[in-house]
């Protein structure tokens, strides 16, 4: 019995604010709809601005459970700058929670509204978000030879004539690194050997393809590359061998103590725009990303194990960023579900919404 209840109750850690982020998205998608209609008569540069504001109160609400509630430590290494910039966010990639530390930076620097995603193409079938992150800015990519160049060379253009604020984030290797996956780490590294680029440990071999179009359609609108890694403490076992970072219902479950943050901002000035320039400093950046993670989780010394360089510095959340935006989204909410016409409206935005968007970013892609 008493095992019984501590199952149940570490499982509500997870859907508790599982069900409150997807249980608020079609009063969030019926606000913004919304705006998009009346939006329509309006300069285009308008409803980006509310826009970015709607998905701030959206983004702010999960951040809070994903900060708040979960209580975990953000511990950044580097000087965020102050100031909004334009810009495009690099990071390695281990997990599923990895988009939401791109998240954890915007707040900070008052930029949450305009981050926008470059995501992989099988993520546009997500009920309602699918579409929803193509609305606000986001872009789904295929790997290989499938890759639409063109597609994401105008959807970008678009964007920037606009004058749409830019918080783009592209995880460059296309797939998670996970320590446990040897076949995908060494597909990885005899990839790296093929093009004459060094072998890289920690992380797998960046593929330079969107990043680079990304930069280049959009390099007079930017102003610097945001570099970003990443490490999740409590990915180093006892005989300290890496394991997988958390999964998102694990990071809601509290697994994640600690989350490191080494920043760099690099100027778009320094970046070369010639392919095989760029192909080679992105590799580079990289192999740096490889040597903080190779100290982090291998390193001999303990001042350096579990660590990046530079000071640490510990950034909480203030409730007062993220629990507004509950209340808000909560109140839109409590009105539909207490009413028989709002259920029916609520199943209604679920199905329909979902369905329609699948329809529209499958014949728009």
């Amino acid at each position: 019995m008493l095992l019984s209840l501590v199952v149940h109750t570490y499982s509500l850690r997870y859907w508790f604010p599982a069900t409150i982020m997807l249980g608020t998205a079609p009063a969030y998608l019926l606000s913004w709809g919304v705006w998009r209609l009346f939006s329509t008569v309006l300069p285009t540069k308008v409803y980006h601005k509310l826009d970015d504001r709607l998905y701030c109160i959206y983004q702010s609400m999960v951040l809070f459970f994903f900060e708040n509630y979960t209580g975990v430590e953000i511990i950044i290494h580097g000087d965020i700058p102050k100031n909004k910039e334009n810009v495009i966010y690099l990071s390695n990639h281990q997990c599923t929670a990895d988009w939401i530390i791109a998240d954890m930076l915007a707040i900070r620097q008052s930029a949450l509204g305009h981050v926008r995603y470059v995501l992989k193409d099988g993520l546009k079938w997500l009920p309602l978000y699918g579409w929803y992150f193509s609305q606000h800015g986001g872009i789904y990519v295929k790997r290989s030879a499938k890759f639409n160049e063109k597609s994401m060379k105008k959807k970008l253009c678009s964007q920037t004539r606009a004058g749409a604020p830019m918080y783009l984030v592209i995880f460059p290797e296309g797939t998670r690194y996970n320590p446990e996956l040897k076949n995908v780490i060494a597909d990885s590294q005899a990839f790296a050997t093929k093009e004459g680029l060094a072998i890289l440990k920690h992380t797998l071999t960046p593929r330079m393809k969107a990043s680079h179009i990304a930069i280049e359609s959009m390099r007079d609108h930017l102003n610097a590359v945001y570099d970003v890694t990443v490490a999740y403490e409590g990915t180093l076992t006892a005989k300290g061998q890496r394991r997988p970072a958390p999964s998102m219902p694990e990071f809601l479950c509290k697994e994640c103590p600690r989350i490191h943050i080494h920043f760099e901002r690099v100027d778009i000035k320094e970046i070369p725009p010639e392919p095989v320039f760029f192909r080679r400093w992105l590799h580079e950046r990289f192999e740096i990303k490889d040597r903080l993670l190779t100290d982090f989780y291998d390193s001999d010394d303990a001042d350096k194990l579990c660590s990046f360089p530079g000071e640490a510095r510990h950034s909480p959340l203030p409730l007062s960023k993220t629990l507004p935006s509950v209340m808000i989204l909560g109140g839109l909410t409590l009105p539909l579900l207490l009413t028989e016409t709002g259920r029916k409206l609520y199943v209604r935005t679920w199905v329909y919404g979902t369905l329609l968007g699948w329809l529209w970013v499958n014949f728009s892609s």
